[in-house]
C-alpha cells in the first residue's frame, strides 16, 4: 500500500501506514504543539522522559537559539542530500540525524526543535564532520547553540547529560587542565582491567620520566602557572561560564565559586 502524507492545518496525517495522527507545530486542537505518541515525525515522548511544556515555552527556547549571532552563519537551507548523516559517527550508533536538526530549524518546527533540545542534541559527538555540507550548513554549530541555551535555561536534559561529569568539570575549572592522571584508578575504570592498577601504582614514577617538566605532576594534566589560572578564573566568571554551571549543578557551582573567589582575594583582585 502506498504511503501518503497530507498537511492539514498544522497537522500531519499518514495514510497507508497505520500511524496515528500527530501535531507538528501546534493546532487549534491542542494549542501547544504537544508531541503525540505514534507520530511519524517524532520519537516516542516516553523515550526522552521529560514532561511536555506549553507551546509558548518551546517557542521561547527556539527564538533564543535563532537570536544567537552565530545562527545565520550555521544555517542556509537543506538540499536533503544526506551527506551530513553519512559522515556522522553518532548517526551510526544512535537514532540521531544532523540533517533532522537542520531541517527542524529551517522549517521553524518549534515542537520538534524542543524535543531535539531535550534529547537529540546530547547524542552529538561535536566532531563537526557535518560541515562537509555542500550548502554550507553547520548542524554541529546549531547543536552547540542549542546546548548552550539548554544549559542556560536549566533544562532537565542538560542537567541529566552533565550529571556524570561533575568531577571532570570541577577538575577543569579549578585547575585549568583536563582529566588528571590521578583520576586513573581501578575503582573508576574497572573496564580497563589489571593494567589500570599498574598505572595508578607507578604513576608518579612514570610521569617523572616524561621529558617536559610541566608534566611531572599527577594532580593535574600539566602544571599551570598562577597567573594563567587567575586569568582563567576571571574569564569564566566574567563571561558567565560559572553561571552556566549553576543552572545545571548548584552544589558544584558553590564549590567552584568559593575556590575561585578565595584565589582572587589572595591576589588582591576584587570583582
Amino acid at each position: 500500500m502506498a504511503i501518503g502524507t497530507e498537511l492539514q492545518g498544522g497537522t500531519v496525517t499518514q495514510s497507508g501506514t497505520g500511524i496515528a495522527r500527530g501535531v507538528v507545530g501546534g493546532s487549534p486542537d491542542t494549542g501547544n504543539g504537544a508531541i503525540l505518541e505514534g507520530n511519524a515525525f517524532f520519537k516516542n515522548p516516553a523515550v526522552a522522559g521529560f514532561e511536555d511544556v506549553a507551546y509558548e515555552e518551546k517557542e521561547r527556547f527556539f527564538e533564543a537559539v535563532r537570536s544567537d549571532m552565530r545562527f545565520p552563519d550555521y544555517l542556509y537551507g537543506c538540499y536533503e542530500c544526506g551527506i551530513c548523516v553519512a559522515v556522522c559517527p553518532s548517526a551510526r550508533f544512535y537514532d540521531f540525524s544532523p540533517r533532522r536538526i537542520a531541517q527542524a530549524a529551517a522549517r521553524k518546527d518549534v515542537a520538534l526543535f524542543y524535543q531535539q533540545m531535550q534529547e537529540d542534541i546530547w547524542e552529538c559527538s561535536q566532531c563537526f564532520s557535518c560541515v562537509r555540507c555542500p550548502r554550507g550548513n553547520n548542524p554541529g554549530g546549531i547543536i552547540t547553540i542549542m546546548r548552550e541555551v539548554a544549559i542556560n535555561e536549566g533544562m532537565a536534559s542538560a542537567k541529566e547529560a552533565l550529571e556524570g561529569y561533575s568531577r571532570i568539570v570541577y577538575k577543569i575549572m579549578s585547575t585549568g587542565t583536563q582529566v588528571s592522571p590521578d583520576m586513573l584508578q581501578p575503582d573508576a575504570f574497572p573496564d580497563w582491567g589489571p593494567e589500570v592498577r599498574d598505572v595508578s601504582e607507578h604513576l608518579a614514577l612514570w610521569r617523572r620520566a616524561l621529558p617536559p617538566e610541566t608534566l611531572h605532576t599527577t594532580a593535574t594534566s600539566w602544571d599551570v602557572s598562577e597567573r594563567t589560572l587567575i586569568e582563567l578564573y576571571l574569564i569564566w566568571m566574567e563571561t558567565g561560564a560559572l553561571d552556566m554551571i549553576r543552572n545545571v549543578d548548584e552544589s558544584l557551582h558553590m564549590i567552584l565559586e568559593e575556590v575561585m573567589e578565595e584565589r582572587l582575594e589572595e591576589e588582591g583582585i576584587e570583582r
